[in-house]
Formats: C-alpha cells, sequence, structure tokens
C-alpha cells in the first residue's frame, strides 16, 4: 500500500513543510496584540511555556511517527492501539482541523493583498456575516486555491521545493526584523515588561497551540520521507523548538519597534514595526509579502496532509475509496488533493466572518486528535513493549501524561466563559454539523464494509 508513494521528501524539505505550517501568518496579524495585553517578557514566558507544552505532545508523535512511519499519522497509531472506532475519531477530528486551515488561508490570501495593495473591488455578490462579498475579491483566493491544487496534484517534491522557497523568505523577513531591532530599536519601548501579569500571560497562552498546529503533518506523510525513522522524530522536534524561537525573536521585534501608544493604534503591528525600524514603509511592505508566503505554507502543509489523512481513511474503508486513488505518474492522492481544492476554491464566496467561525470550530479538532494519539502512545508502551522505536523517548509514562492532560486542557479553553470559547451558535453549529456528519459517515462506511464481508462468505 505504501509502496505507491514516491520517497522523495528530504530532511530538509520535511522540516521547513513542518516550519511553514507552524509559522504562516498569525506571526504578522497578532503580534501586537501579544504585546499589549502581556508586555514584552510576558509575551515571551507565554511562548516559552507554550512551546514546552507542545513540545510534550510533539514528543508523542516523534517517537510513534519513528515507530510506525505509514501515511496517515495519528489514524495509524490510534488504530493499532484502540480499534477502528477511535481511529476514524482521531482522523475525522484532525481533518476538520487541516480543512479549516485550507479554506481560511483561501481568505487570507485576497484579505493581505488588499494591505499592500488597496483596491476598490467589483461585482457585488452576497453579503454573509455582515461582510460584502465581491466577486473580484473572492476570485484572488479561489486562484490561488487552483495554482495550490495543481502544484501539490503534480507531485509531492514540487510542492516541497516550493514549500521550502517560501519558508526561507518568511525566516529573511523575520531575520531583517530582528536585524532592524537590535539596529535601531529603542530599548525603552520594551516597557513594561509584564503588562497583565498572569491574566496577560494566560492570554497570549491559550493562543499558542493553534499556532502550533502543523508539526504533526510530519507523520501524516512519513512514507514519502527519504530518511531513516529515527531522524523523522528528531525532525519534529527541531520544528518545533524552531518556530518557538522565531515566534520570541518576532515579539521582540515589534515591541521594540513601536511605542505603547503606536502599538494601540496599529492594525498590523509587525508590519509598522518594521517600517518603524527602518524608517522606510517599504519595509512594512516587504514584511506583510513574508506574511503572504507564510499563507501560502501553511496552505500548502495543509493540502499535503488532509489530502494524506483522507488517503489513509479510504484504503481503510472509511471514506469513499474514491479518496485513495494514487495518480500513476505523480503518486500522488489526487482525488483527495481536488477535493480539497474545491473546498478552497469555494471558500472565498463565503467571506471572512464564516471563516473565522470554521477555523475556530476547527481548532477543536486538532485539540482533540492530539489527545487521541496521546492516550495511543501510552496504550502502545504498554501492549507493545519490544515495538522497535528508532526514536525513543525517556520517562515515557510522565511525557504520555502530561501530553495527555495538557490536550484536555487546551479543549477546556474553546468552552464557555473562556478567552477564547467558541461563539453561540454558529461556531457550535458548525462544530456539531462535522460530528453529526463523522457519525453517519462511520456507521454507512461499517454498514457497507459488513455486507460486503457478508456478500464475500456467501460467494466462497
Amino acid at each position: 500500500m505504501e509502496k505507491k508513494f514516491s520517497q522523495s521528501m528530504s530532511k530538509v524539505d520535511v522540516l521547513f513543510l513542518a516550519m511553514g505550517a507552524m509559522l504562516g501568518w498569525g506571526w504578522v496579524v497578532l503580534s501586537g496584540e501579544w504585546v499589549l495585553k502581556a508586555g514584552f517578557m510576558g509575551s515571551v514566558i507565554a511562548f516559552l511555556l507554550g512551546g514546552l507544552l507542545v513540545i510534550f505532545i510533539g514528543l508523542t508523535y516523534a517517537e510513534l511517527a519513528s515507530a510506525i512511519p505509514e501515511t496517515g499519522g495519528g489514524l495509524v497509531f490510534v488504530l493499532r492501539a484502540f480499534g477502528m472506532k477511535s481511529s476514524f475519531v482521531a482522523a475525522w477530528a484532525v481533518l476538520f482541523g487541516y480543512v479549516s486551515v485550507v479554506t481560511f488561508e483561501a481568505v487570507a490570501l485576497p484579505t493581505v493583498l488588499d494591505y499592500i495593495y488597496p483596491v476598490e473591488h467589483k461585482v457585488y455578490l452576497w453579503t454573509l456575516g455582515g461582510w460584502k462579498v465581491y466577486l473580484t475579491w473572492a476570485l484572488i483566493g479561489s486562484i490561488g486555491a487552483i495554482f495550490l491544487t495543481a502544484l501539490n496534484y503534480l507531485g509531492i517534491k514540487p510542492a516541497a521545493i516550493f514549500q521550502s522557497i517560501f519558508t526561507v523568505a518568511i525566516v529573511a523577513v523575520g531575520l531583517l526584523l530582528v536585524f532592524g531591532a537590535f539596529k535601531n530599536g529603542n530599548f525603552a519601548n520594551l516597557e513594561p515588561l509584564f503588562a497583565d501579569g498572569v491574566g496577560g500571560i494566560m492570554i497570549v497562552l491559550v493562543m499558542i497551540p493553534f499556532l502550533f498546529v502543523g508539526f504533526d503533518v510530519i507523520p501524516q506523510v512519513a512514507a514519502e520521507i527519504k530518511a531513516p525513522p529515527k531522524i523523522i522524530g528528531r525532525i519534529i522536534i527541531i520544528s518545533i523548538i524552531t518556530s518557538v524561537i522565531f515566534y520570541v525573536f518576532v515579539v521582540f521585534g515589534v515591541a521594540i519597534g513601536l511605542t505603547e501608544e503606536q502599538l494601540a493604534t496599529s492594525s498590523l503591528a509587525t508590519a509598522d514595526a518594521m517600517a518603524n525600524l527602518f524608517g522606510n514603509p517599504w519595509f512594512g511592505s516587504l514584511l506583510v509579502f513574508g506574511g503572504v508566503a507564510g499563507i501560502v505554507t501553511s496552505w500548502n502543509a495543509f493540502i499535503i496532509g488532509g489530502s494524506r489523512i483522507l488517503y489513509a481513511m479510504a484504503v481503510r474503508n472509511m471514506v469513499p475509496q474514491w479518496f485513495g486513488y494514487i495518480h500513476p505518474k505523480y503518486k500522488t492522492p489526487s482525488n483527495a488533493i481536488v477535493f480539497l481544492g474545491i473546498l478552497a476554491f469555494v471558500a472565498p464566496f463565503l467571506g471572512r466572518p464564516a471563516l473565522v467561525w470554521i477555523v475556530d470550530a476547527g481548532g477543536v479538532g486538532i485539540v482533540v486528535g492530539y489527545m487521541i494519539v496521546s492516550l495511543a502512545f501510552l496504550k502502545l508502551r504498554k501492549t507493545e513493549p519490544n515495538l522497535e522505536r528508532p526514536y525513543k523517548i525517556k520517562y515515557w509514562k510522565t511525557v504520555g501524561i502530561l501530553a495527555v492532560a495538557l490536550s484536555i486542557l487546551f479543549v477546556t479553553f474553546y468552552l464557555p466563559g473562556m478567552p477564547s470559547a467558541l461563539v453561540w451558535p454558529m461556531e457550535w453549529i458548525i462544530l456539531g454539523t462535522w460530528c453529526l456528519m463523522g457519525f453517519l459517515l462511520f456507521k454507512f462506511r461499517t454498514r457497507e464494509s459488513l455486507q460486503e464481508v457478508r456478500a464475500n462468505v456467501e460467494n466462497f
């Protein structure tokens, strides 16, 4: 089954795949809020603490990905530990998160390009969520969807090369911001170091697990990586640590580049800090281009990961087998890629508010998937102690229990009364609809499988 894929991804390709997914666009639009809510040191502490929490979850994935390097990642781990039903829940949950990112990035692209070069959009279509949708605006995202779908359709290697180039662009822009901060920054702007004590740190902390969604793309493509299994585990952890360092440097650049008053009035603090540090608005636009690269890398990574989840579900008869088709020439799950491409193509026509609802609800899926995989990690340590684990974790019980506990904690962030609670009623309706779709699909596919088994027995 796995031999259908081409093992053409190098270690560097995989590292950039995960980093590009984790960096995304959030560092451009949210950095000002981090510094305002928590202060410079408060934000740094939040990222260091949040990064440590994500590493515990990442360690469970690292060991399992090196021990069971098969397409599908968490689906395969959970299937081995708990069976079909739990495996379906984990895969369907993570797929929801991936689909939400893919569709949102199609909306983020025209939004960002409007910042760089604002135009008056034409051909009013409709209003959704209080937001007017114009044809020219929506087509920007849809054309981007066509391009990225075609890129992934034509093979994992072209998509990986594209991912590496754009991830380097993000890092280069980030380093330029840091250079400007050290050269021209005003260290007095770092005050106050803490804006709202523990409360401020918590506000930033609740965002961090979702900024780091992306390292789990690596296990999805494990069968396509041209590297020893042990290296796969190491790359997962390296990608998380590297991304934490990047975010900390961005916080430093923004905090030192703008005064508290400037932060409060800035709509895009990272770009404004860059322009301020170099004394030229052109540098702000350059940073936004780095943000565009982040949109593309995140979008590309989740097309890759999402299509592999659909493939892995299809070959196990969890979803229609149409999704399990591998293109004979390009060695990609081409039908699954086209399906995700269609969703991304349509997404901009829903407008910005609707897509924010989808992303918020989809975040629940990612965290639920983390929790089930962490439980599978603990179960397999007990039931299969002799399983070859090229990347073997010390103190596995402590790591596993912490990963489960932190996953449960992250789920509570979405509950009513929390700062990042799902919005009633739309986000809860979206989440409920996805869960209902999964329930009905699993029941249908299970019944269909039983009928096939009975037919085979009768024919025999």
